[in-house]
């Protein structure tokens, strides 16, 4: 039996490449470990220089590594990850699949820890893909330098896309299965969009481009990898993308409080609950109230 390594140990391992190190590191972090958050501050002081790209879309509009979870394990249900054996046998390609357990917003709560242990064991650019946007799951646009919006002719996707704001969020818009020849349709309604002026102008600095790619006849690709590249620059090199790291740093920040707060809440509120719940049930209180009353207890009683 292996020994146990502690979390500091597995630091300098992560910033060799040791790929057994990245795979420990992801799943304390994903664990939420407190003996793994020392190490996990150290390796983000390391990090800052990869180029994170979010990639996202509808569903149906096939990217393939965030996974939904089970509903029963809590663990990742690991479809997408099967459709890419492939790149998983080249070495300079590693492939984590996170289960979201839960959390809203399409991300995983230790994906922004899974991108700095792989930005400072090497890897310059890190993708970070979505279970998919609905109406609120939009928040890899707070966590990626890059964010690429897919969509899919013939899936009604021109309406999705106002609904759930994907115009917005979008730095390139990516049209998948170009070889359908009701493909074009989909391209022209989304140039015609932008043109309106839903997202263009608010940078002068980028002009959001409408790739059309096939994975079928490998058309596309090309182009926008040159979009990305041309992205990339704009992210790490211009006053905007500095402020727009700033504000990636903001959410990152709150939705850690967010967390460290659910967990002294939990731990504190879960000798209260019953109680709280038998008075609810007897309508002795509203829900309103009473939560009020949970947190003032459950956070007095942490403190006492």
């Amino acid at each position: 039996m292996s020994r146990y390594v502690p979390s500091r140990e597995l630091v300098e391992r992560v910033a060799n490449g040791e790929i057994p190190a990245i795979a420990r590191m992801i799943s304390r972090a994903e664990a939420g470990l407190p003996e793994a958050r020392e190490a996990l501050a150290e390796i983000y002081q390391r990090a800052g220089r990869a180029h994170v790209i979010g990639l996202t879309g509808v569903p149906g509009s096939g990217i393939v590594a965030v996974d939904p979870s089970s509903p029963y394990s809590g663990g990742s249900i690991l479809g997408d990850r099967i459709r890419m054996t492939d790149l998983s046998g080249d070495p300079g390609v590693y492939i984590r699949s996170m289960a979201t357990r839960g959390v809203m917003g399409g991300m995983a709560r230790a994906t922004m820890d899974a991108v700095d242990i792989l930005d400072v064991a090497g890897f310059e650019t890190v993708i970070i893909e979505t279970v998919g946007v609905g109406q609120d799951e939009v928040e890899i646009a707070k966590a990626a330098d890059t964010t690429v919006v897919v969509s899919a002719p013939g899936l009604g996707d021109e309406i999705q896309a106002i609904k759930a704001g994907m115009l917005e969020i979008a730095d390139v818009h990516v049209v998948s299965k170009c070889d359908r020849s009701d493909a074009q349709r989909t391209l022209m309604d989304l140039k015609g969009m932008l043109t309106l002026g839903v997202r263009q102008g608010k940078n002068s600095e980028w002009r959001v481009p409408v790739v059309g790619v096939s994975s079928y006849d490998g058309s596309g690709f090309e182009e926008l990898m040159s979009a990305l590249e041309r992205h990339r620059n704009v992210a790490l090199h211009t006053e905007s993308g500095r402020e727009r790291r700033v504000a990636i740093a903001g959410f990152r920040l709150t939705k850690t409080a967010e967390n460290l707060l659910m967990e002294r809440f939990a731990r504190a509120c879960a000798p209260l609950t019953l109680g709280f719940a038998q008075r609810l049930h007897r309508h002795d209180g509203d829900p309103y109230s009473l939560a009020g009353e949970l947190v003032a207890a459950s956070f007095g009683k942490e403190r006492s």
